[in-house]
């Protein structure tokens, strides 16, 4: 396959995980098995959509940012303990098998989506963040990057999804604030990833560079309608993407 037609079947598919991932995460799993798709072997399609997905979450961040949906406190330490998080993860991996967490994640994204639906009922999301005290939000946030940057490390898919799911449901934070949070939360620990990638060598940029102006046109356009839109756009979102999750996870382990 040439590397012309690499590119066009992996840019279209970049371009829609994206739009995904900057409006309810998730976007890995439609990018990475684009890659896949086209032929990569496992090492470069890491590489590659590392390298655009960490392109496109930059210019999301930025936007989040921009518009005042950051909430650089409690991103900050989040982002802080899921590298810590990850590496352990990472190491935890090699050691034991997945499916135990597997089958925990069967349990958990069905009940994820009912707490969005039941959520949606309320006439509006409103920050609590600010009324909890010092040490617990320090605490809360702390621990919600070390355990979703740990299951990232472990197992990968969703984490943003995840991610957004905590800051709302732990932390009170509205949805645009949570996705302004878990871009800069992504936005760090993928850029330790690709760090580690690039000097690896396991990036092709032929392919990866175009992926990743598609990756930016993606998060820029999704952030958008997130920022605008709110909670009644992001939230059936992010239910889609639950929904997927559970169903590539029956797959995977009946397949």
């Amino acid at each position: 396959m040439s590397v012309l037609q690499q590119i066009l079947i992996i840019c279209p598919f970049v371009f829609l995980a994206s739009m995904v991932d900057a409006i309810a995460g998730g976007g890995g799993l439609i990018s990475l098995p684009a890659y896949c798709l086209a032929g990569l072997p496992a090492h470069l399609c890491l590489g590659c959509n590392k390298f655009s997905s960490c392109s496109g979450v930059l210019f999301s961040a930025g936007r989040f940012f921009r518009s005042g949906n950051i909430n650089l406190k409690a991103a900050s330490i989040a982002a802080g303990t899921a590298l810590v998080g990850s590496f352990l993860g990472a190491k935890l991996s090699l050691f034991l098998s997945d499916h135990m967490l597997r089958i925990a994640m069967l349990i958990l994204l069905p009940a994820a989506a009912v707490f969005l639906f039941l959520r949606g009922r309320h006439p509006a999301d409103s920050n609590t963040f600010d009324q909890l005290s010092r040490r617990r939000a320090i605490l809360l946030s702390a621990a919600i990057g070390f355990a979703i940057g740990m299951y990232d490390g472990f197992f990968g898919p969703g984490s943003g999804t995840l991610l957004i799911l905590a800051f709302t449901a732990i932390l009170g934070f509205d949805m645009k604030t949570a996705c302004g949070n878990t871009k800069a939360v992504n936005l760090a620990s993928n850029l330790a990833a690709l760090v580690t990638f690039m000097a690896a060598g396991t990036v092709q940029y032929n392919l990866a560079v175009p992926a990743a102006a598609c990756s930016i046109a993606g998060h820029w356009i999704g952030s958008g309608l997130a920022i605008r839109k709110g909670a009644k756009f992001i939230r059936p979102v992010m239910i889609l993407v639950l929904i997927f999750m559970f169903s590539k996870l029956v797959f995977d382990m009946i397949g």
